[in-house]
Formats: C-alpha cells, sequence, structure tokens
C-alpha cells in the first residue's frame, strides 16, 4: 500500500474511533479497547495531521508565485515550509512502524563460548565484559545471574539481566554468533587465531506473560561446584530446571541459597520460552519480507572483531569501523546498533508502505 493511502487509512480509523467512543452505549469492555486504540494512533494521526498542514500551506505559497505582488512573500514561505516536511515526513514514518511488545522490557544476556577451544572462552569473557560497560554508558543497570569461568579466566557461560529504558530494543540484534580473529594469550607463534561465541539477548518476562505448568517441570537439585570441579559448598543448592513440553533446560548454582538459585533460573526459563514463540511468529513472519536484519537465528555469525587490524565488521548490514578498543569498552557499540535499527526500520516501512 503506497504511503499516501496508509496516512489516509489511519487518518480515518482515527476519526472513526473517536465518533465511535463518543456514541452512546458503548460497552464497558468495548469502550476500553477502542479507548487504547485510539490512544495508540492519536500521536500519528496529530502527526499526519501536521505534515497535511504544511503541505497545503506549501501549494498555497507556490500558487501565490503567479501573482507579481505576493512573490516575495511567497518565496520566503516557501523558503521555510520546504525543509520542514521531509522532516515531518520522518516522524510519521516512524510513528507508523508496526511495534515489537518486547522493545521496552528489560534484557536476559546469555555468552557461551563456541568454536575455538579456550580462546573461544576468553573471548566469550571480553564479549560479556563489553555488554557490562556498554550497559555502564547507557545508566543501565547490569546484574550477573550466573558466570561459570574456565581456570584461564574465559568464559564457560554467563547470564546477566539489564535493565533500564527501552534495553531489548537495542540489545536484540545482538543475538547470534560473533567471531574474533586475534594472537591468543597462549599462542608461544604469534599465529593469528580465529574463534567464535554466541550471544543470545531475551526479554525478560513475568508470570503474567507466559504461564508454566509446574507439572511441566522437573526440578533436581545438586551441589554447586566451581572451577576444576572442588565444591563451593556442602549443600545441595545448585538448581536444574527442565521444562518438558519443550525441553528447555536452565541450571543455575552462583546463589549459595537453593531458593534464589530456583528464582534466577525461573526467570531464565520464562524468558527463554517466551523467546521461542516470539521467534516462532517472527519466522512466520519473516517468511515474507525479502530480508530481515536481527533474526536471533543463533547459528548466524553477525559480527567479526579482528584485533590485528583493529576492525570490527557487521555482516549484516555490511558496516566496518576501525575503532575496536571504542567498541568493546562499550562507548562505540551505539554506531552498529543504531544502523541497525534504521535499517530494520527502513525494511519495516518497506513493507508497510508495499515496496
Amino acid at each position: 500500500m503506497p504511503l499516501t493511502e496508509t496516512l489516509a487509512r489511519v487518518s480515518a480509523r482515527h476519526d472513526e474511533l473517536r465518533d465511535a467512543l463518543a456514541s452512546p452505549g458503548v460497552p464497558p469492555d468495548q469502550f476500553a479497547k477502542l479507548s487504547k486504540e485510539y490512544s495508540d494512533l492519536t500521536p500519528v494521526a496529530e502527526a499526519i495531521g501536521d505534515l497535511q498542514r504544511a503541505q497545503r500551506e506549501l501549494a498555497d505559497a507556490e500558487a501565490m508565485l503567479a501573482d507579481p505582488e505576493m512573490q516575495a512573500e511567497a518565496k520566503r514561505e516557501i523558503e521555510a515550509l520546504r525543509p520542514q516536511i521531509p522532516v515531518i515526513e520522518k516522524r510519521v514514518q516512524k510513528l507508523l512502524l508496526p511495534k515489537d511488545a518486547a522493545d521496552e522490557r528489560n534484557a536476559i544476556l546469555e555468552i557461551r563460548p563456541a568454536a575455538g577451544g579456550d580462546e573461544a572462552g576468553l573471548f566469550a569473557a571480553v564479549l560479556f565484559e563489553m555488554y557490562r560497560k556498554y550497559a555502564a554508558v547507557r545508566g543501565w543497570g547490569f546484574e550477573v545471574l550466573e558466570l561459570a569461568q574456565s581456570d584461564l579466566g574465559g568464559l564457560k557461560e554467563g547470564m546477566a539481566q539489564i535493565s533500564g529504558k527501552g534495553v531489548f530494543a537495542r540489545l536484540k540484534f545482538e543475538s547470534g554468533v560473533h567471531r574474533v580473529q586475534r594472537v591468543p594469550t597462549t599462542e608461544a607463534s604469534g599465529r593469528v587465531h580465529t574463534s567464535t561465541a554466541t550471544v543470545a539477548v531475551l526479554p525478560e518476562v513475568e508470570d503474567v506473560d507466559i504461564t508454566i505448568d509446574e507439572k511441566d517441570l522437573r526440578i533436581d537439585v545438586y551441589r554447586a561446584s566451581g572451577a576444576g570441579g572442588q565444591h563451593v559448598n556442602k549443600t545441595e543448592s545448585a538448581v536444574r530446571i527442565t521444562h518438558i513440553p519443550t525441553n528447555t533446560v536452565v541450571a543455575m548454582q552462583d546463589e549459595r541459597s537453593q531458593h534464589k538459585n530456583r528464582a534466577k533460573a525461573m526467570k531464565i526459563l520464562r524468558s527463554r520460552i517466551y523467546e521461542q514463540q516470539r521467534s516462532a511468529r517472527d519466522a512466520a513472519h519473516a517468511a515474507e519480507r525479502k530480508s530481515q536484519v536481527g533474526t536471533g537465528d543463533r547459528s548466524e555469525r553477525i559480527r567479526t572483531y579482528n584485533f590485528p587490524q583493529g576492525r570490527v565488521s557487521d555482516h549484516r548490514i555490511e558496516l566496518t569501523l576501525y575503532n575496536i578498543n571504542d567498541v568493546m569498552n562499550g562507548t562505540a557499540l551505539d554506531d552498529f546498533i543504531d544502523a541497525l535499527i534504521t535499517r530494520d526500520e527502513a525494511e519495516k516501512l518497506a513493507e508497510l508502505c508495499g515496496t
């Protein structure tokens, strides 16, 4: 559907809702539903009104050029109005984009080493710290949920809850396979190695968002152990929860309290199941799109960090930056995230307008 038709449809629906809400006898449940839709559409309708008003004023000013006595005034109006219209159009387009219901949620970050042995674990630890620093730059909270380290200081598994405004909206594009090219500290010959780590970003969910039946859970408790296998306590405080219908397993041993480990494990379990459901819906929708940015496909290599050349390349948007230190300390990560968001918005707008 062309943009002009979309704008007309939105404006007509807003007027229809206004008239319906003004009518007597609307049932309470229907009134609440219509009120929410009207409230959601109002900012869009107001922006469309601003755009149409500016377009009319520009057309009127251009018509005034035919009158010699009004030409000077008309030119001043045209010079003032023309730059405004693209700005208003962009605002309208952004307001028209479909909203991801999870965008304003906090996020659960999960990082694990993949291919590359010890170096993959070391790289996973570097990524975990990169996101910790990025959260600090954004003013977000960063709570470690689980941190299992190797004898060399690498990461076996790292999980964190990141909280703040619009966290998932910005971090959801980070899901996928991250690749590093560098000389490992364990490499005596100075040869560059390639290894990978996986990043998963899940929207945090609450009990009301997803129902998990207790009878669908298998809960095992065991003694927590640290690196090398030594026991870190003598009580069965570690918890492993299996959601039988989906075979989703979460193990947690970071806390000394079995109750706290269970609560953390359930938080992650809910987020994983919720994300599975989201991914299934997204996959069905993505099949109708020409391309997809940030699908969250865990097998997808999304970014390469080349330390010898000081560059970071995002393969989804073909963007390469030569400021790897700034990226790793969190201050330049937004350069990639902003570009990914812009690309995603452009694709959604093209779909919305039928182009």
